[in-house]
């Protein structure tokens, strides 16, 4: 039976806070005084103009509710979900478009049951897109302007307000002339007679669609940020299963092959990136074959997430397969490069293939795009010059060129993918420096499982944009 080794997976407060606490307790009092000076006013409901005013009052007690609670959103900051450049789908929540000043959004009527006679303010001709010069419309008309669905409510708290004295505090939709659906907000009283019997009844009526078309949006984003959030969270939670169930199984050092003299001391490790969000297509083997030699490889698939993970793990069953078919590392890159190209997701991906053979201590192997193996010996390491070979995927026709070193009892080879050194993305002439310069610490360590952690030591706190791994072997005899 072959034998594997594994990935160990090492497994604020806003701006200003302050000054918007400031502006919440100016809110507070001026809700307070406004509310004293509303319930200081002892408005005659048969006046309209005290009905008008204290109808106003009302409404800014009603906006600075709004404004309270949604400056308490800005101090306490958005619901918990993934902060992303845009939500699922593109969209985003725009802001309220301009729809003149509040007054002009604000109007007012009166019923007269008596007389059956209506009177429409101005801007509630504007509100319900009338012509000014028509007749109000009488209550029994007024639910021709309104939705099918919100009829039965606009009469019920007509009827509450007209037969059980009861006041008016509801919404509905309107369809204006033109088409345009509007949401109106209701608020108003009947008005008695000298008998207690409800002579009138008038409303101050309000154009909340923007307000209501934004809530929407916003409430539409927080739920699609919040779906977005679970799906992200069992993608990333699946690519870690399967990345730990293809990579494998590694519990300290191993040595292969597992019969004869001349083995190799293996350890390796992978490094996740450094906000641990995303699962990338990073992998490492080592592998031993039919004949005694032992198979090494490192390799970076581009991407992340659940496909790149599963694009992953076939490539790693076919490098294992035609491995132990005994195909030798440059035929097997150009076969895995043509298993690219031929998939359905075409993808791109870097890697490195190397054959041991510890009878003659002989390392060959080829590479595709990426990091060549680093060398150790007596204090001092080097890269090894790296054969011809593209991408993996790049082209289908890519050829790839081997190269062959003999090893030395002592010596150590490390292989890593590029996601290792943070630098290399940033434009670093020579990301393995660092990997070098471990050479003196390399050489008083014991064993592959110490070498591998100095690297871990070096690396593990970086600022990493993507996963990485590294294998050692060390020749032992």
């Amino acid at each position: 039976m072959p034998s594997h080794l594994s990935a160990d997976h090492p497994a604020a407060q806003p701006p200003g806070r302050g000054s918007v606490d400031a502006l919440i307790s100016q809110t507070r009092r001026l809700k307070g005084d406004v509310d004293a000076v509303r319930r200081d006013t002892h408005a005659d409901v048969s006046d309209p103009q005290e009905r008008w005013q204290r109808a106003l009052y009302d409404l800014a007690l009603r906006q600075l509710n709004d404004i309270h609670a949604h400056l308490a959103q800005l101090r306490d900051g958005p619901p918990a979900v993934p902060t992303a450049p845009e939500p699922a789908g593109g969209r985003s929540v725009p802001p309220p478009p301009r729809h003149g000043s509040l007054l002009s959004r604000v109007g007012s009527a009166e019923w007269n049951l008596l007389t059956d006679e209506a009177s429409w303010s101005g801007e509630l001709y504007q509100i319900l897109g009338r012509d000014p010069t028509t007749a109000p419309l009488t209550l029994d008309e007024l639910p021709s302007l309104v939705l099918d669905e919100d009829r039965a409510g606009l009469t019920a708290m007509v009827t509450h307000c007209l037969v059980d004295a009861q006041p008016i505090d509801g919404e509905f939709r309107v369809v204006r002339p033109d088409g345009e659906v509007r949401t109106v907000h209701m608020m108003g009283e009947p008005v008695l007679d000298a008998d207690g019997g409800t002579a009138s009844m008038w409303a101050v009526l309000r154009d909340v669609s923007e307000l209501r078309r934004s809530q929407k949006a916003v409430s539409e984003t927080r739920d699609s940020l919040q779906r977005h959030q679970h799906r992200t969270q069992t993608e990333h939670r699946l690519a870690v299963e399967l990345q730990e169930a293809v990579l494998p199984p590694w519990r300290g050092s191993l040595r292969l092959p597992r019969r004869g003299p001349q083995t190799l001391d293996l350890a390796a490790h992978c490094l996740p990136r450094s906000d641990g969000t995303l699962i990338g297509g990073d992998w490492y083997d080592a592998l031993e074959l039919p004949d005694g030699q032992t198979l090494l490889g490192v390799g970076d698939l581009t991407g992340h997430g659940v496909t790149v993970t599963s694009g992953m793990a076939m490539l790693l069953g076919a490098l294992r397969g035609m491995a132990m078919a005994g195909t030798a590392p440059g035929q097997l890159l150009s076969l895995l490069n043509r298993l690219l190209d031929a998939t359905v997701q075409p993808a791109l991906g870097s890697a490195v293939c190397c054959r041991y053979r510890p009878e003659t201590r002989t390392l060959t192997w080829a590479q595709a795009g990426h990091p060549a193996p680093l060398l150790f010996r007596d204090g001092t390491g080097r890269r090894l010059r790296a054969p011809q070979g593209v991408l993996l995927g790049a082209t289908a026709s890519a050829a790839f060129e081997e190269v062959h070193e003999t090893l030395e009892v002592g010596d150590l080879l490390l292989l890593h993918t590029d996601g290792l050194e943070p630098g290399h993305a940033a434009g670093v002439t020579d990301p393995a420096g660092r990997l070098l310069d471990l050479a003196p610490r390399f050489r008083e360590a014991r064993t592959a499982l110490d070498c591998v952690r100095l690297v871990v030591e070096e690396f593990g706190a970086s600022e990493r944009q993507d996963d990485a791994c590294v294998l050692v072997a060390r020749v032992t005899a």
